[in-house]
């Protein structure tokens, strides 16, 4: 299936089961040894409700219900989500309180937000509010990062649910701030003593923090930890992203390669919410970057992404490119175009917006709100039949 724009699902439906999405390829063919994690799912059924919100046809629907349904199965009974089953469904892990968390709360939300069918946005918030508690127990920044981006897509709605999660994201916005102020040095304007996977997302939530929660400082720290990132990875006016083979730690050199998929998404994610509250066309410009690292703009002039197919090489190496074609690096490239398009869009909207009236917000700030849902959750979980 090819949708307007360019973008192409061939390949995440060829990665896709009864299941849910694959994790691995083996060039392009599903691994299918390598099972599932709820991380790449949770992408996936935002990238769909994305898509959805442009193109309602049922094909998009029942795709996104299949990576929900996995979503839902993946519950723990403690309250969180399990990350990784192998290909008999079977869970792997026994301590999923990492990213995977973060990662189901921002899909979670984008379903509440949406104008999904109502059962589909109930069953979303009764799994929203079960994983509150483990929710306030992360420790990840990038987990944390991500409750903060999903409470941006929550503020407009009016629920019981709202205030315990923007307890809970208000929290983990201060903590990024207080990580910030104990590794920032004259030299490394940065949460961290070291740069490794998804940076971006960090500058990224103080941004959408700075509309939550203004005058608070998190948009002066997101302005300032994003201008460092950047130019930690623009080289020759390319985008170059810190490297998975060594990372980059301060006081270091920066590891060139391999550059992941990921980080460019993040970036050009983090740049769209920098326009979207800033205005300023240095934003824009990092997102075309980000967006370019997968059509040659890189260091080793190579594609990365595969448009007709949607797919995406694993990684940039030194000389080449990985070529297989997984399912995280394949929702990287083709988030990567929509946010690209959102970009373009939002651009042509603050021209039309009048002075002292702010810019429309990016749909993580959407204050318009999703249609009113007319039932309370549950207090305790449903019996399923």
């Amino acid at each position: 299936m090819t949708l307007p724009g360019g973008i192409s699902l061939r390949h995440l439906d060829r990665m896709t089961d009864c299941t849910g999405l694959v994790q691995h390829a083996i060039y392009s063919v599903p691994r299918r040894e390598s099972g599932y994690t709820i991380d790449d799912n949770a992408r996936a059924l935002r990238l769909c409700i994305r898509l959805w919100s442009y193109e309602r046809d049922e094909r998009m629907l029942n795709r996104l219900i299949a990576y929900l349904s996995l979503l839902e199965f993946s519950k723990r009974p403690g309250g969180g989500f399990h990350n990784l089953m192998n290909y008999q469904r079977q869970w792997l892990d026994t301590d999923s309180s990492g990213d995977c968390q973060g990662q189901a709360m921002r899909a979670l939300a984008d379903v509440v937000s949406s104008g999904l069918p109502d059962d589909l946005r109930h069953l979303a918030l009764e799994l929203m509010q079960r994983a509150l508690p483990t929710l306030a127990e992360l420790r990840s920044l990038r987990a944390q990062a991500y409750v903060v981006i999903a409470f941006g897509r929550l503020r407009s709605m009016d629920h019981e649910v709202v205030p315990r999660v923007e307890a809970i994201a208000r929290s983990a916005a201060r903590h990024l701030m207080e990580c910030f102020e104990r590794s920032r040095r004259p030299s490394w304007v940065w949460f961290e003593s070291r740069m490794t996977y998804a940076n971006a997302v960090l500058p990224h939530a103080l941004f959408v923090a700075e509309r939550c929660w203004p005058d608070q400082g998190f948009g002066s720290v997101a302005a300032a930890s994003f201008s460092f990132l950047e130019a930690q990875t623009t080289s020759a006016g390319l985008f170059e992203p810190v490297g998975s083979n060594g990372w980059y730690s301060h006081g270091e050199t920066k590891a060139r390669y391999d550059q992941q998929p990921v980080e460019a998404v993040t970036m050009a994610d983090a740049a769209l919410a920098g326009y979207e509250l800033l205005g300023e066309e240095v934003y824009l410009t990092s997102l075309r970057r980000a967006h370019a690292w997968f059509r040659g703009g890189n260091s080793e002039g190579l594609i990365v992404g595969i448009e007709r197919e949607g797919a995406c090489y694993d990684g940039l190496m030194a000389g080449g490119v990985n070529r297989n074609q997984g399912a995280e690096s394949t929702l990287a490239f083709l988030w990567t175009s929509i946010i690209l398009a959102e970009g373009a869009m939002a651009k042509r909207q603050r021209c039309f917006v009048q002075p002292g009236h702010g810019a429309p917000d990016h749909p993580e700030g959407d204050d318009t709100g999703p249609p009113a849902l007319s039932l309370a959750i549950a207090p305790e979980e449903p019996t399923r039949g």
